[in-house]
């Protein structure tokens, strides 16, 4: 029986982040990937040029008919774009019972913004609470928070404590935005740190879409039935050798994709 993870994201036309990325790690990692589209980007590696939000009815039947048919074993929730989609979106999954990862994001590589800001409350209040786990970076979770940007690794963890009290059961702080020759990523759960990820950071300007990859890949180890620990482990691993592998790929002129496939072809 296939294990099956659906993505509710938007669509990125270069093929590096949104849905695409999400299919392509889902599918790399053995999980066969359903999708559900909440916005159309004309986006390439240097910059987003265009927006269009799906109709509302749209998200809700792509997500009706997707839950109404497929035994889906965890969603992955990326780009929502305004508050009337979050909760669209929010409402259309009452019920689903198993695992949330929700990825708040906010802004694409190129700078380009993919939330509005009126939204961040809606993004708290709808669909915090609703998260397995949530995986912001420090801007983002200082979004969440209505706060300074996490500086050292003690106010990560209280910020990842704090989203936890607003209801997340789980936050993956990402320290991609942290200065220093080490990336730390930190795993919360209770109020309590579960596990410490750390890579060196690596020279290269490939890494759009990090973020999407890195939650579909633990959306595809839960959908997997793997504990929180070990899904974040094994995604963090997975997503730290596809950024190594991506310059092989030298797609774009700008921020180009990882390799999502480096462990089938080069």
């Amino acid at each position: 029986m296939a294990h099956i993870a659906l993505t509710i994201a938007g669509s990125d036309s270069g093929g590096g982040a949104g849905v695409q990325a999400d299919l392509k790690t889902m599918s790399a990692l053995g999980v066969y990937g359903a999708s559900v589209l909440t916005a159309v980007t004309a986006q390439n590696t240097r910059a987003v040029t265009a927006v269009h939000a799906i109709p509302l009815d749209i998200i809700a039947a792509q997500i009706s008919a997707v839950l109404g048919d497929l035994d889906v074993h965890a969603i992955k929730i990326g780009m929502l774009a305004t508050p009337e989609i979050i909760g669209c979106v929010a409402a259309a999954i009452t019920g689903f019972s198993r695992a949330v990862v929700l990825d708040p994001v906010m802004i694409a590589k190129s700078g380009d913004a993919l939330l509005a800001p009126e939204a961040v409350g809606a993004l708290r209040q709808r669909l915090l609470p609703r998260a397995t786990l949530i995986t912001p970076n420090l801007p983002e979770a200082a979004a969440l928070l209505g706060g300074p940007v996490a500086r050292t690794r003690d106010e990560m963890i209280a910020q990842g404590q704090a989203l936890c009290a607003g209801g997340a059961q789980a936050v993956l702080m990402k320290g991609g935005h942290a200065q220093g020759a080490l990336c730390e990523d930190i795993l919360i759960a209770g109020g309590e740190v579960l596990a410490s990820l750390s890579a060196p950071r690596q020279r290269t300007r490939n890494t759009h879409g990090t973020g999407c990859t890195l939650s579909s890949a633990i959306a595809a180890g839960l959908a997997r039935g793997l504990p929180l620990t070990q899904a974040t482990t094994e995604a963090h691993g997975y997503v730290q050798r596809a950024i190594a592998a991506a310059d092989a790929l030298d797609i774009g002129h700008g921020h180009g994709p990882l390799h999502h496939f480096h462990g089938l072809w080069g």
